[in-house]
C-alpha cells in the first residue's frame, strides 16, 4: 500500500526567493496530518506542488503512489485540496457549482452525494443561491464541498475554518473527522494551533522553506521545557529581574515561563526582596502553541 503523500528533496525556488529547501516528509494513509508553520514558511508552495499548479525545481512528489507530474491526471484526481483564498465563480448556484465541480472529474448522476456535502455543511438551504449572494464563511463552506465532490481519498485543508463561525466550525470537524475514520487522509494547516493540537495525529513544522519538526503530537508536546505560570501581583509590578520570565499579561495576571521548578523558589525570593506578594498562582498545561514558538524560537 503507497502513502498518501510521499514527498523527496523538493525543492521550489520564485527568483532569489527559496520557498522550498529540500523537504521531505512521508504521510500515511488514513492519518490527519499537520501542517504548521509562520507565514512565508512554504505550506502553500508545497500544498500548489502537490496540487500540480507548479512543478518542482528539484525531489519529486507523489499522492497515492502517482508522481505529480508523470501521472498528473492520476494524482489529481486522488486529491482535494481546500484553497486559503475564495475563489469562485460568481455566475452559478452552489449545486450548479458543485455539479461543475463533478464534472471536471467525470462524474455524472452525483447528486445523492451533493446532497449529502450540502447537508453536512449546513448549505441545503443555499443551494440555489448564487454564489456572489453569500457571505465569506458561506464561500468557504462551498469550497471545502468542491473539494470533497468527487471523493478523493486524499483531502488538503489549506486554513479551512479561516473566517468561520464557531458554530460552522464545530460542525465541518465533526464532518471531517468522519471522512477520516471512513479511511481518508487528511492534511491540515491552520493558524488555530488548539485545532492542530485536538485533530492531528502527526505535524511536520515548516520555516523558511524546511521542516523544522516532524514528531507525533503527543511527542512535540514533550518537548515543552520548563514551567509555565499565570501570577496576580500586588502591587501590581513585576521586579526587573524578573523580566527575562515574563511571556506576556493574562488579565491582571502576568504570564511567566520558568526553566524548571526549582526556579519557582528563585522567582519567590525576587517577589519578597522587591516587597511584592503573590495574590494568585496558576500553574498552565503548555500545549501546542508553546511547543510551535519555542521550536521556532531554537531554529
Amino acid at each position: 500500500m503507497p502513502p498518501a503523500i510521499e514527498v523527496r528533496d523538493a525543492s521550489k525556488s520564485y527568483g532569489s526567493l527559496r520557498a522550498l529547501d529540500s523537504v521531505s516528509l512521508q504521510i500515511e494513509q488514513g492519518e490527519f496530518f499537520g501542517l504548521l508553520g509562520p507565514n512565508g514558511a512554504g505550506k502553500t508552495t508545497l500544498i500548489s506542488l502537490l496540487a500540480g499548479l507548479v512543478r518542482p525545481d528539484a525531489g519529486s512528489l507523489r499522492v497515492m503512489g502517482y508522481d505529480v507530474v508523470e501521472a498528473y491526471r492520476l494524482s489529481r484526481r486522488a486529491l482535494g485540496v481546500v484553497p486559503q483564498e475564495l475563489v469562485f465563480d460568481p455566475f452559478f448556484t452552489v449545486r450548479e457549482t458543485l455539479r461543475i465541480q463533478a464534472g471536471y472529474f467525470g462524474l455524472r448522476n452525483n447528486d445523492a452525494w451533493i446532497d449529502e456535502i450540502l447537508e453536512r455543511l449546513d448549505l441545503k438551504a443555499k443551494a440555489h443561491s448564487n454564489m456572489r449572494t453569500l457571505s465569506g464563511g458561506m464561500k468557504r463552506r462551498v469550497l471545502v464541498g468542491q473539494a470533497l465532490v468527487h471523493r478523493p481519498p486524499v483531502i488538503i485543508l489549506d486554513e479551512p475554518t479561516a473566517g468561520v463561525d464557531v458554530e460552522l466550525r464545530q460542525g465541518l470537524w465533526q464532518f471531517i473527522r468522519e471522512l477520516n475514520e471512513a479511511g481518508h487522509t487528511i492534511v491540515l494547516t491552520t493558524h488555530y494551533l488548539e485545532e492542530a493540537e485536538a485533530l492531528c495525529g502527526r505535524i511536520a513544522m515548516l520555516k523558511q522553506g524546511k521542516i523544522v519538526a516532524l514528531d507525533t503530537t503527543r511527542n512535540l508536546l514533550g518537548r515543552v521545557s520548563g514551567v509555565r505560570l499565570r501570577v496576580r501581583l500586588f502591587p501590581d509590578s513585576l521586579p526587573d529581574s524578573l523580566r527575562g520570565w515574563h511571556v506576556g499579561r493574562d488579565g491582571e495576571s502576568e504570564v511567566m515561563q520558568l526553566p524548571d521548578y526549582a526556579s519557582l523558589e528563585s522567582m519567590f525570593a525576587e517577589l519578597r526582596r522587591a516587597g511584592v506578594t503573590v495574590q494568585e498562582m496558576e500553574l498552565m498545561q503548555s500545549d501546542l502553541e508553546d511547543a510551535f514558538v519555542q521550536i521556532m524560537r531554537n531554529h
